[in-house]
């Protein structure tokens, strides 16, 4: 099968436009989905370059309405082109006898294309379409958009799928790049508290601004209880999003005899991925020898981020000695002397750089999950070498799980000031701080988030603190059950820093071709082993074909050298 050729169009002059008005253009975000999964594609600001182009498939992230794009975008469909959107074409709407609804907030969308078993997944915006009757030319249907909730009154097809000349229109109803933007950042800048579960089991507005003030999620269409009745947030929207958009072109692509390949989450070998981090708050030295101790006894590595001024600089050869990761534990919490500010992230940083004898530290995660703003703690980090955040989590009992959607290490985006560029920092959210204290969550949460963190292949972060280990025996006990039942469930535990090492040298690799025989050619700027590429193939028979994102793949291994190529699976050519 040949290769599909996508191109994702963000047409530059509309996107200006956007931003002079002081409008947020999310749909931005549709590349960093591809990236995400590692779908090649190459990126189009001008619509008038997709006639020559060659594509088989265009992503149109952001085209604007003027009639002149939507006589290009017809244009380059009736040729035999797909054209995909999410909540957009306006001005195709009447080409394709539909009228277009006014713009929804947020509800539920079911019966997905690649999600049929999927429950109704969270949206926060859509466009819907009503086609005009039925009969030959009207457009294939699937799914549905409820409103306000699951199960809710029906307001319209999830996707619509016209025929155009030799190609096609795919349009979603919901505008999924920024549904994951507002899943995962929030639609507005954190300014003020947020709004408290109705039950009391999170009262969020304890005027401290933090991470958790922004989530996106609904108090009770979005949370399930365990047996306990220990409430938590219990889907990867996000994420399942994020796999929603990828299989729908990687469907449309195989539909037409093409194949559009896509890069494994995890190196050959490693399935699941669970990471701890502890912050060391009250910097007691007898803390971080029980730490190191219970550690030791579970057999795993972890990573420390430390608050000013931290421990005795004996501790920190101990830490390092045993494999773990020192990062940083920015405090803004001003109750505690802390302040929100560029120039003190900076000075708190240099001081415990200092402290812990390192020239690089990767990870951050911040005090009290304190954030304010939208740019201004990613900014931070990509100022000063901080590879990895870890603030957004929850701080209430109530909000434990999946609060931002997402279990995977994510790339933000700016806001509109700053053009909607992606930060070079990646997010990585965690689930929820120590089991067994009471504030938090008990210990059967557990189960339901490891198989929530399996589902979509992301990563189970807890965070225990070193506090708490010491001095509460029950938390210890539960931590040690924790780790033995992720163990049990062959979950291998990295650190913040392995795990976004691998991540960007899996983000830097690039599939460029497929050859005669299915073997994908896969060029990177970086060395990495043990990459999977999943090439879809026409055989559905056959021991080494797995079904994935929907269509039949073989899965290939490939290693590579910095600024090389190779042939996926060929390990002669490292």
């Amino acid at each position: 099968m040949r290769m599909a050729r996508v191109a994702v169009l963000m047409h530059e002059q509309s996107a200006q436009q956007h931003w002079a008005y002081g409008l947020n253009v999310f749909g931005a975000y549709a590349g960093e989905i591809l990236r995400h999964y590692g779908i090649p594609f190459e990126a189009v600001a001008d619509p008038a370059a997709l006639a020559a182009g060659g594509y088989d498939i265009v992503v149109v992230a952001h085209a604007g309405n003027d009639p002149h794009t939507a006589e290009l975008l017809w244009k380059y469909a009736e040729a035999g082109g797909v054209l995909v959107s999410y909540a957009g074409l306006r001005g195709l709407a009447g080409k394709l006898h539909c009228a277009e609804a006014a713009e929804k907030g947020s509800g539920y969308a079911a019966l997905l294309p690649c999600l049929e078993e999927e429950p109704p997944l969270r949206y926060l915006r859509a466009v819907p379409w009503t086609p005009a009757g039925a009969g030959s030319g009207s457009p294939e249907r699937y799914g549905a958009l409820h409103d306000r909730k699951p199960g809710g009154a029906i307001a319209a097809e999830a996707l619509l799928r016209f025929a155009v000349g030799d190609g096609s229109v795919e349009r979603w109803a919901v505008d999924i790049p920024y549904t994951i933007v507002g899943l995962q950042q929030g639609i507005r800048p954190i300014l003020e508290d947020g709004i408290p579960a109705p039950d009391g089991s999170a009262q969020i507005d304890d005027g401290i601004l933090k991470a958790d003030d922004s989530s996106e999620l609904d108090w009770e269409y979005d949370r399930l209880t365990t047996e306990t009745d220990m409430p938590y947030f219990a889907y990867p929207y996000a994420d399942l999003w994020k796999e929603a958009l990828a299989g729908h072109l990687v469907r449309c692509a195989y539909s037409r005899g093409l194949a559009l390949p896509f890069v494994g989450f995890w190196p050959d070998g490693v399935a699941k991925v669970a990471t701890v981090s502890h912050d060391s708050d009250t910097n007691e030295d007898e803390q971080a020898e029980t730490t190191l101790r219970v550690l030791a006894e579970c057999g795993v590595r972890t990573t420390w981020c430390m608050i000013e001024p931290g421990y005795s600089p004996g501790i920190y050869d101990k830490v390092k000695q045993a494999g773990h990761e020192l990062a940083f534990h920015y405090n803004a919490y001003v109750r505690q002397g802390g302040k929100w500010g560029g120039d003190e992230f900076d000075r708190q940083l240099a001081v415990m750089k200092q402290a812990m004898g390192l020239e690089r530290v990767v990870t951050n995660k911040n005090h009290y999950t304190r954030m304010e703003g939208w740019n201004e703690l990613y900014e931070w980090c990509d100022n000063n070498g901080i590879e990895m955040d870890q603030t957004r989590g929850s701080s209430k009992r109530g909000n434990v799980g999946f609060l931002f959607g997402t279990c995977h290490a994510f790339v933000p985006i700016a806001w509109h000031t700053a053009r909607n560029r992606t930060f070079r920092v990646l997010e990585l959210p965690f689930f929820s701080q120590d089991m067994g204290t009471g504030t938090w969550a008990d210990a059967s949460i557990a189960n339901p988030i490891l198989s929530g963190v399996e589902r979509v292949e992301g990563v189970a972060h807890i965070l225990f603190h070193q506090y708490h280990l010491h001095y509460n025996d029950h938390v210890r006990q539960l931590f040690c059950q924790y780790i033995e039942t992720a163990q049990s469930r062959g979950f291998a535990f990295w650190t913040a820093a392995e795990i976004n090492d691998w991540t960007r040298a899996r983000r830097s690799a690039n599939v460029t071709d497929i050859d005669e025989h299915g073997e994908a050619a896969v060029s990177g700027s970086v060395a990495i082993r043990d990459l999977v590429v999943w090439v879809p193939v026409a055989d559905r028979q056959g021991a080494d074909i797995e079904l994935k994102l929907g269509v039949p793949c073989r899965k290939q291994v490939c290693s590579i050298a910095a600024a090389a190529s190779c042939w996926a699976g060929n390990e002669n050519n490292q």
